[in-house]
């Protein structure tokens, strides 16, 4: 290979001593034009900041999390901008769109030639750093993309419920990822493509307010939930205990305990027992979802583990949104459809607040008033945190006049900081989650709306025979000894 192959540079293109093109103009780093000029320093200022970046975060000298956001995306993203724009100049100038173009047809590199030779050494040792780096950069990329933190303050506004309320469950010590993905590939690149939509609704602000939480999305509890908990495992019974206080009585609470049959496979007799036994690897139930939030049950089927399939239906078994219903096979999440996103109970947590004397038993009507002031809607966060307080006096000043609130004010705002503490956790304006909004599936707590037990188990699902799905109480609970 030699020179002879151009044509005569035109003017203002660099030449060396002989008068031939200089190899910079042969790879084609085009420093002449603004676009070339332009992704030279975009390279070299993304690079130098994404070393430095990734520095710092590997020594412990930064720590803070939106600084990683920086360093493994923007940086990373303008280095490969400045990349692209060095051959989009060089492209632009064959095509002659510049004053000073090229005016070889073919870049020609004769290894005979001390300069080419340098300059295809340098290009393969900047190659090398620029791979080096770049793996560095997508290995903690994407430990930094599976972080609680990336799920949960990312899109702050959008999954600031959600977070808020998985940071006090008692799964907080397991990551977002071991439930929301799992292991494996597949559930990864299925996360990672619906997370590409989820960025794009919150760019364009087509998310829908409340967040819906639809099961179909998440990976089945076999592969996930059941990695800890093992229905296999023989649990037995647990107490639990229900403590309810009442506006006429704010001292002495009504206290319930009973038992729950959790079950599992019992080891002496060998069969699953109790509430886990909708899980057990012997049976298999599945049913027909008349809506979304799946309060409204249709057809059940019940597989023993004999191999025969009892299908139990009920009357008004149409879809109550008036699209297709859904088949479902039955594992944790159905009843336990908020085991980490835990939302507290208004009632239970103002009953709480007497129980742990954060609210003040004395303080005459306070229970009232706290269901007042925790339901009265506030037009954002900022305004709840502005009037709670001062709400709360307002009405023990209503009540029991000046004097009492005078006498009794630090026990009346140690209250009222109680009730904005729960009112911070539970509720958000801007995405229009309030109380009740997302409610659990077990238990019979709010079956008034359809959730919990009794929607299978109501005594009108029947199969042919006039076989139903009990009720009895005895089934899953008994009293304590």
């Amino acid at each position: 290979m030699s020179q002879d192959n151009f044509d005569l540079p035109e003017s203002g293109e660099e030449q060396d001593g002989n008068g031939n093109v200089t190899w910079q103009e042969q790879v084609g780093l085009s420093a002449k034009t603004p676009i070339g000029l332009f992704g030279i320093g975009l390279t070299t200022v993304c690079f130098t900041l994404t070393v430095l970046g990734l520095l710092g975060h590997v020594t412990g000298l930064i720590e803070n999390p939106y600084a990683a956001i920086v360093t493994f995306l923007v940086f990373p993203a303008g280095m490969v901008l400045g990349l692209l724009l060095i051959p989009l100049a060089y492209y632009m100038r064959r095509k002659k769109w510049f004053k000073h173009s090229l005016t070889s047809k073919n870049v020609t590199i004769d290894f005979s030639l001390a300069r080419h030779r340098k300059g295809v050494i340098l290009f393969l040792v900047l190659s090398l750093v620029n791979l080096v780096v770049f793996s560095f950069v997508i290995y903690e990329a994407y430990h930094f993309t599976e972080s609680d933190f990336f799920c949960g303050a990312i899109c702050h506004k959008v999954m600031d419920p959600e977070y808020t309320a998985y940071q006090r469950s008692s799964h907080a010590k397991v990551g977002c990822v071991s439930c929301h993905i799992g292991s494996g590939a597949e559930w990864y690149v299925k996360a990672k493509l619906s997370g590409l939509r989820q960025v794009k609704a919150v760019i364009d602000g087509s998310y829908r307010t409340p967040i819906p939480a639809p099961v179909e999305h998440l990976r089945p509890a076999q592969d996930t939930c059941e990695q800890c908990h093992w229905p296999e495992k023989f649990h037995g019974k647990k107490i639990k205990q229900f403590v309810n206080f009442t506006n006429d009585d704010q001292e002495n609470p009504e206290i319930e305990n009973i038992v729950l049959h959790i079950g599992g496979r019992n080891p002496l007799t060998d069969t699953f027992e109790g509430i886990h036994w909708h899980v057990s690897n012997d049976v298999k139930v599945e049913y027909e979802s008349l809506d979304e939030t799946r309060t409204s049950i249709g057809r059940i089927k019940v597989t023993k583990p004999s191999g025969v399939t009892e299908e139990y239906t009920i009357d008004s078994g149409e879809s109550t949104e008036g699209g297709e219903t859904k088949w479902r096979t039955m594992d944790c999440i159905d009843c336990h459809n908020r085991p980490t996103h835990v939302y507290d109970d208004l009632e239970q947590k103002i009953d709480f607040g007497f129980y742990s004397r954060k609210l003040d038993p004395e303080i005459v009507g306070l229970r009232e008033d706290s269901f007042t002031v925790l339901q009265k809607e506030y037009a954002s966060r900022e305004e709840a945190k502005e009037q709670i307080v001062e709400t709360l006096l307002f009405l023990q000043s209503t009540r029991s006049g000046a004097d009492f609130v005078a006498e009794n004010e630090q026990s009346l705002i140690s209250s009222g900081r109680y009730l904005l503490e729960a009112y911070m956790g539970n509720v958000w304006p801007a995405m229009k989650v309030t109380w009740g909004t997302y409610k659990g599936h077990n238990g019979h707590r709010n079956e008034e709306d359809g959730y919990g037990c009794f929607r299978c188990h109501d005594e009108e699902h029947t199969t042919e025979f006039g076989k139903t799905i009990s009720q009895s109480c005895d089934l899953c609970h008994d009293e304590p000894e």
